[in-house]
């Protein structure tokens, strides 16, 4: 049983004329990209190569993310949102796609981001409510799960973490602490058989086109 983990850094964002930047360029936020005018995403990668080396299949027992503390956004109004995503897939997502998980999330209208490819995702929304607007911290309203768990012969698991503010919304800064994403797993042989075809769909599953 091996306990995997990567980690994706702070983010620290402001608002000026309904549009959200980095804090201080950039120098806070680690690992942090924008995408377009509203989403940062934060993205790396397990590296599975030292486990499947010898022809293994990885089998998963628990995922999860760890985190430090509740999203911090200030001079917030009531009804300010954002919704915060965990991804773990065996494919790698495009930016376009990672947007769009939290519309469609692993459904059939997200090309890649299949049931089948997310081994783990968490949809959170964050929001500031009427009872709490004087505080910097947000409430957590909703938290979904959705994910498939299933084995893969894959050498590579992409660990994402997508951030997307409300529009419109008051608050004018925005600090998300850091978190870990966690995978428990074990590697077991499988008949050969059985192995070519997981290996023979991880690869075709890497290989598909993007799909806008």
């Amino acid at each position: 049983m091996k306990t995997l983990t990567k980690e994706h850094g702070i983010l620290s964002i402001t608002q000026t004329g309904g549009v959200w930047d980095f804090t201080t360029g950039g120098s806070i936020s680690n690992g942090w990209r924008r995408v377009g005018a509203g989403v940062f995403i934060s993205d790396n990668y397990f590296d599975l190569a030292g486990m499947t080396i010898e022809d293994k299949t990885l089998f998963f027992e628990a995922a999860g993310v760890q985190d430090v503390l509740s999203p911090s956004l200030f001079n917030a109004a009531p009804g300010d949102a954002i919704t915060m995503m965990d991804i773990m897939t065996t494919t790698p997502l495009t930016d376009t796609e990672l947007s769009l998980f939290a519309l469609y999330g692993n459904t059939s209208g997200n090309s890649r981001a299949s049931f089948e490819n997310t081994i783990y995702g968490r949809v959170n929304q964050w929001v500031q409510h009427i009872d709490t607007a004087t505080f910097t911290g947000m409430t957590l309203t909703n938290s979904n799960q959705l994910g498939s768990m299933m084995p893969t012969a894959s050498d590579r698991i992409y660990s994402y973490r997508v951030l997307v503010p409300a529009v419109p919304m008051v608050g004018d800064k925005l600090d998300i602490t850091p978190s870990r994403h966690i995978l428990r797993a074990r590697a077991k042989e499988e008949p050969t058989h059985e192995y070519i075809m997981r290996l023979l769909r991880s690869y075709q599953l890497q290989q598909e086109p993007d799909v806008d």
